[in-house]
């Protein structure tokens, strides 16, 4: 199912419809947006007809001086089967040839009131939120210090119960259970809740709580770019766990490579805390304060000091 159509985009930028409506349902499957100035010119070898096709001053302008018969040939060459739309900007005249050729082929030409390179720029970062690559994580996703912290682990682990304890120590929940991420940007990734349990907390014993009614407006926030990922998991006498913070681990989320780290659970431990101050120790680190490297360094000049001394 297509995650846009033409009929989304004259909603969201309230855009007029001047013909081809019954083109409005036509997928737009890319965010990249043509004008097509040498197209109107008569070069069409390389058109990119699944774009959106944006239609300024500068294009207009240049229509304005083609004569007769090539005036009606460039705007059919332009309206075909998969053009999802053609936009007209700062509410300029939509040519006569333009009109006809649309309602041909039933391609929507739309105007915008705004000027070309706004609208453009508008519309771009519209259609990549859209049409980005989306995936869903079982975990929490809390605000904590303006840090995007991914809690992940298995059921049962305390992600809910930490969150809760999160949210009343002043940070902000962005989704439980279930996170839909996004990938924005290279290293970008935007995470929110499913629309029908924004703002609930699944507290076992308790039930189903809304955090936004029990905490205030303050309490929420509907997305947040996630930069930490946490994960949870019940202590293994076994296993080694990093006790000076030098590896650095990656989880790999889409295309995108975000810092993890493991923490273990076991009774008396204040995963709250934990996890708020491994928020606060990321910002620093990503300010270029390590305490781990300081201290190896500092431990590396008492050695070699050590050395000295007995030569």
């Amino acid at each position: 199912m297509p995650k846009v159509r033409t009929k989304d985009i004259i909603e969201k930028f309230d855009l007029e419809l001047i013909s081809g409506e019954e083109g409005i349902n036509r997928p737009i499957t890319t965010s990249d947006i043509s004008r097509p100035g040498i197209e109107i010119a008569g070069y069409f070898e390389y058109y990119p007809a699944e774009r959106i096709q944006l239609l300024g001053k500068t294009e207009l302008t240049f229509f304005a001086k083609i004569n007769g018969q090539e005036r009606k040939s460039r705007m059919e060459q332009l309206c075909t089967d998969i053009t999802p739309a053609i936009i007209v900007t700062r509410e300029m005249d939509v040519p006569e040839e333009l009109i006809e050729a649309s309602e041909r082929e039933s391609v929507p030409v739309l105007r915008a009131k705004w000027k070309t390179t706004r609208f453009s720029s508008r519309l771009t970062n519209f259609l990549e939120s859209k049409l980005a690559p989306t995936t869903a994580v079982h975990g929490v996703l809390v605000d904590i210090y303006g840090v995007g912290v991914l809690i992940t682990g298995k059921s049962g682990v305390g992600k809910s119960e930490t969150a809760l304890e999160l949210v009343k120590r002043g940070h902000r929940l962005v989704a439980d259970d279930c996170v839909e991420i996004r990938q924005e940007d290279q290293d970008t990734l935007v995470g929110n809740a499913p629309e029908l349990i924004e703002h609930l907390l699944e507290i076992r014993g308790l039930g189903i709580i809304n955090v936004m009614t029990l905490f205030g407006a303050g309490s929420v926030r509907s997305y947040k770019r996630i930069s930490l990922v946490i994960s949870l998991e019940l202590w293994d006498q076994n296993k080694t766990y990093d006790r000076l913070g030098l590896d650095e681990e990656k989880m790999k989320i889409i295309d995108s490579e975000i810092t993890k780290l493991t923490v273990p659970v076991r009774p008396g431990r204040n995963l709250a805390v934990i996890i708020e101050v491994a928020a606060m120790n990321f910002r620093l680190k990503r300010m270029g304060m390590n305490a781990a490297e300081q201290f190896t360094n500092r431990l590396t000049d008492v050695i070699e000091d050590g050395e000295h001394e007995d030569v």
